[in-house]
């Protein structure tokens, strides 16, 4: 059957038996004041306003004042005004997600925008704002979770179902570590949400970074820059519904955002519009609360299905990571992953700190060798960054302290080993061989260990 005839008998099938009408009352900047149908709806419905030219404007309710209902439009208001028809039929904010959707890059209201022509609606409907799991239902998190990324799967293992944030400044490298996570990962699907993304960004992602072979088992979800602040927000929901879909398939889905703090920022221009009061540097109540009930969407799902493995970047505010946003989202994590400017400044990319960094998970999940390797390196690297700046300045004596001396015998070859470049892929077992090989070398004059 022609995908257009299906998707035509589903929208049939799913037709209301009544409609409900209001108009239009007054706009004022982005909201819009809509009478005569709000005991018809409720927070988070959809509706239609009926523009000139017969433009049909997709609205959210996103409160009530004196009766009368407030909307935000998913694209701009040309042609909107007083005495507009609204129609509130089929409201329900839910996705119809299929299969056949890998391979493909979709909008926040789950049409296609790759030029493949129209997707197959799936028989299933899945809520857009759904709820996580019941904690006493899930999976614990368990095995690891291979990325590609040597620096990442050997000092911060992230087992399937975790949820890890990357957090940086602006141009230090979080899209350049995503795109290799999301081109070497070994988990069944990928699916990525680009949450006001540059324009131009979009496609260079999936064409250079992703590449054909990436792009065959993942699902990507885009809202760029100059959309409305409901798109942006609404393609990170659209990115956890779909990677829902295929965890209840029994997948263990690699879901990807870019970035945390773009989400934040729509949720705050909307929350501001409909006259909620700013709190912590403008971000309203209402945007830490909705940064939990997206979160905890992802993590291990209800036993006997599959798991949603999270990566998501936060953009810290000039380069402070104790700023609101990234503080509220590292205590909802179960790690994080901090890249410095300092790093990446230096030409070691990825750009990763790690000893600002952890994974929660990971010391359950190694073996005792594994994490007594890590430890070891970790307490040299940790040593030679107490004393970096006297040895740079060539204020050390070497010979003075025997750690010390070991540690500075170490940094080239750690500094070495935690570089990587994009089309480079090393797996756990490679990754923990190397590091081991690196440790087995001694000082000229160092004595075996007991």
């Amino acid at each position: 059957m022609d995908t257009r005839l299906k998707n035509l008998i589903d929208e049939i099938d799913s037709l209301p038996e009544y409609r409900c009408y209001g108009s239009v009352s007054a706009v004022k900047g982005m909201l819009v004041e809509i009478s005569g149908i709000h005991a018809d709806l409720s927070v988070g419905d959809r509706c239609r306003i009926g523009a000139r030219g017969g433009k049909k404007v997709v609205c959210e309710v996103v409160g009530f004042n004196n009766g009368k209902v407030l909307a935000m439009p998913f694209m701009n208001l040309d042609g909107v005004g007083p005495g507009n028809p609204v129609d509130v039929s089929n409201s329900r904010p839910v996705l119809f997600p299929d299969v056949s959707w890998l391979g493909r890059v979709i909008n926040a209201m789950g049409e296609p925008v790759d030029g493949k022509g129209p997707l197959i609606k799936g028989k299933i409907p899945c809520l857009i704002h759904n709820s996580p799991p019941p904690a006493h239902s899930r999976e614990r998190v368990a095995g690891k979770a291979d990325l590609g990324v040597r620096a990442i799967n050997t000092f911060l293992t992230v087992c399937k179902g975790q949820r890890m944030g990357i957090f940086a400044g602006s141009g230090v490298g979080k899209s350049s570590l995503m795109a290799m996570m999301a081109r070497h990962t070994k988990l069944d699907v990928t699916v990525l949400g680009l949450i006001g993304e540059r324009g131009r960004e979009a496609r260079e992602f999936i064409e250079d970074d992703l590449g054909e072979e990436g792009m065959k088992r993942s699902v990507v979800v885009v809202a760029t820059s100059d959309e409305s602040p409901l798109m942006r927000r609404q393609a990170a929901y659209v990115a956890m519904t779909v990677a829902e879909y295929f965890r209840n398939l029994k997948n263990n889905v690699l879901c990807m955002m870019d970035s945390i703090t773009r989400f934040a920022m729509a949720q705050r221009e909307i929350s501001l519009s409909a006259g909620e009061p700013p709190a912590t540097k403008g971000y309203t109540p209402t945007v830490f609360a909705e940064l939990p009930r997206l979160l905890e969407r992802a993590g291990p799902g209800p036993i006997g299905l599959g798991s949603i493995t999270g990566l998501f970047t936060v953009l810290v505010d000039g380069d402070d990571h104790n700023e609101p946003i990234a503080d509220a989202v590292r205590g909802i994590l179960d790690g994080h992953i901090v890249l410095e400017r300092s790093i990446a400044e230096r030409n070691r990319y990825p750009a990763i700190n790690l000893l600002r960094s952890i994974s929660r998970t990971m010391p359950g999940c190694n073996n005792d060798e594994e994490n007594a390797l890590v430890n070891r390196a970790r307490a040299l690297m940790a040593t030679y960054q107490d004393m970096e700046e006297l040895i740079r300045l060539g204020a050390y004596k070497r010979g003075s302290n025997e750690q010390v001396d070991e540690s500075i015998f170490y940094h080239d070859k750690l500094e070495e080993f935690l570089s990587q470049k994009k089309k480079e892929k090393f797996d756990f077992a490679t990754g923990y061989q190397q590091l081991k090989d690196i440790l087995a070398q001694k000082p000229a004059g160092a004595q075996p260990q007991k």
